[in-house]
């Protein structure tokens, strides 16, 4: 009997087939939030960190978690990327993170994309800690997804 699961076969892990689907153009968006104290943000917004241009650090590590993908979530496909930005908003109690992936692939980028955004946040949570233990990342999602 077929499992319902794409990546199960017989109870074993594997991993999928993309052979037969066409090439297209995908893209696919994540977001998460990291929440801080309002003095946080102040001291991003004034570079007054001590651990220097934090936003800087988190976009290249954002950028370069979503190319390394296939290498952390096992049964990913590698993918070469066309395009991977990383945005930052920064509200009043919190660090919106934003990472949109692009590819002319057969399988969508959203696990890129979610990778990218959460080691984007997870950078800016390492590089401000020493100036905030209250932080939290929240929100890790897929907010827009396209094929081709």
């Amino acid at each position: 009997m077929d499992s319902p699961f794409s990546h199960l076969e017989g109870g074993e892990a594997r991993m999928v087939s993309v052979g037969h689907k066409p090439v297209q153009e995908r893209v696919a968006e994540a977001a998460c939030e990291l929440h801080c104290l309002p003095g946080t943000l102040a001291a991003l917004r004034e570079h007054a960190l001590p651990k220097g241009d934090v936003l800087a650090v988190a976009r290249v590590a954002g950028i370069q978690a979503a190319k390394g993908t296939a290498s952390l979530i096992p049964l990913c496909h590698p993918l070469p990327l066309d395009q991977v930005l990383v945005e930052f908003d920064l509200g009043e109690n919190c660090v919106g993170v934003r990472c949109t992936v692009r590819t002319s692939g057969k399988t969508g980028v959203e696990m890129e994309a979610l990778t990218g955004a959460g080691i984007a946040a997870l950078t800016l949570y390492d590089m401000m800690k020493s100036a905030d233990k209250t932080m939290v990342v929240r929100e890790l999602r897929v907010v827009r997804k396209e094929k081709g």
